[in-house]
């Protein structure tokens, strides 16, 4: 099982960290499976970072083999979408992009990759327009609609199968929005499609 994640892809989070460069393709990077957190089980703060954000994003489970998949044919191909975090050591990344080097142990550490409980993709009417959200405690911290994607998850999943053959299970984490932040022992996280819960736990 491969874990996917597609960063820049919200004008409004690119805003937020200021960045001043588009790219013209979606910019890619991977997660190990160890990196997976799912079932509600707790996130631990790890000891090496002061800084550890949350990115919330749509994620989508890839249902059929592919390799260069054709955008037009990319929705046969994923069949189940979730709420997930993607967690970002944001000191580390500074240090080790400032240095001009690989940033895997910023994005890609263990239990970097929270999902919720999986729903069919059926069950939400239009991908193109799906109201998702994060609360910390009670309050929303974070919210967004693949609407305001740049790239779809169509696209995303054509492009990523270019380079990668997709097999069953493997996941895709489609960008964050703006609204990222910090996370503290004895956060309580819940993730939202609408206004369904698919996703809940505690930073320890």
């Amino acid at each position: 099982m491969k874990i996917f994640a597609i960063g820049l892809n919200y004008a409004s989070h690119n805003e937020e960290m200021k960045r001043t460069f588009e790219s013209e393709e979606p910019v890619l990077f991977m997660k190990p499976d160890t990196a997976l957190l799912k079932g509600g089980k707790p996130f631990y703060l790890p000891d090496f970072s002061e800084e550890i954000h949350y990115e919330t994003e749509l994620v989508v489970k890839i249902c059929r083999l592919g390799k260069n998949i054709a955008e037009r044919f990319a929705e046969r191909y994923y069949d189940e979408v979730t709420v997930g975090i993607d967690f970002t050591a944001r000191d580390l990344q500074r240090k080790q992009k400032e240095r001009g080097l690989p940033w895997e142990i910023a994005k890609s550490f263990d239990n970097s990759a929270a999902i919720g409980t999986f729903v069919p993709k059926d069950e939400v009417p239009d991908m193109l327009n799906v109201d998702f959200h994060l609360d910390i405690n009670g309050k929303t911290v974070q919210q967004g609609n693949s609407g305001d994607m740049i790239y779809s998850v169509n696209k995303i999943i054509s492009y990523v199968s270019r380079f990668f053959t997709l097999k069953i299970g493997d996941l895709i984490f489609t960008g964050t929005p703006a609204g990222i932040g910090p996370v503290k022992i004895d956060d309580h996280l819940k993730g939202y499609i609408g206004n369904r819960k698919l996703l809940d736990f505690r930073v320890k």
